[in-house]
């Protein structure tokens, strides 16, 4: 079991980590930039470190290495990354095993791999898990319409970037009409955002149960 864990994360989400470390013995440890300094997660912790540069406040939660540095000077022998921020990041799982410190949560490679979600698909597809009806990815906007075409994806679907998350770089389109704008508003957005404009096509969940782990 843990002595101590750092959470990389702020506000409720880093309270609730720090509830679970008490009932299970461990000590805790918050991170906070400057413009947090009276956040609650802050003083729900056992120690506290301010990180990151004054008037960037969310730059703070995203630098791994900081993260892991202070988890390093504080003695934490585990860093729990909460949801967002650096959750699905594998440069921070990558930090913490070169530190000797334990990432609670998916292994670099795994993040790596579920990072891009083309790789997921591909991924899932090859382990035999049901998949929906999608077009290859790619940054040719005539090759997405025209293979969203043959593929015959019903509608609603869905345009998707395949890097990031948040709903960036995705949209949902309901007649064939509105499709290539969909693809190009889409890549600009995945470009700006991520730094890669590749979006696929797939054929959307109506009202569906979002499950995450």
């Amino acid at each position: 079991m843990f002595s101590k864990v750092l959470v990389a994360n702020r506000g409720e989400i880093a309270v609730r980590a720090f509830r679970a470390a008490y009932e299970l013995g461990a000590r805790t440890v918050a991170v906070f930039p400057h413009e947090d300094r009276w956040s609650e997660h802050r003083l729900k912790a056992d120690e506290a470190y301010e990180i990151g540069e004054r008037g960037h406040p969310v730059r703070a939660y995203l630098d791994p290495e900081g993260i892991v540095e202070v988890a390093v000077r504080a003695g934490a022998d585990a860093v729990y990354p909460g949801y967002g921020f650096l959750s699905e990041n594998p440069a921070l799982a990558e930090a913490c095993a070169a530190a000797g410190i334990t990432f609670i949560g998916p292994g670099s490679e795994v993040l790596e791999l579920t990072g891009n979600k083309a790789r997921a698909i591909a991924a899932a597809k090859a382990a035999g898990v049901p998949t929906l009806k999608s077009v290859e990815p790619g940054t040719d906007v005539d090759a997405l319409v025209a293979a969203a075409g043959a593929s015959e994806i019903p509608y609603p679907l869905f345009v998707k970037a395949v890097a990031g998350g948040g709903g960036r770089g995705m949209r949902r389109v309901d007649s064939p009409g509105a499709l290539r704008e969909a693809v190009e508003t889409c890549m600009r957005e995945a470009d700006a955002a991520f730094g890669d404009p590749t979006v696929f096509i797939e054929q959307a969940v109506v009202d569906p149960r979002h499950i995450e782990v």
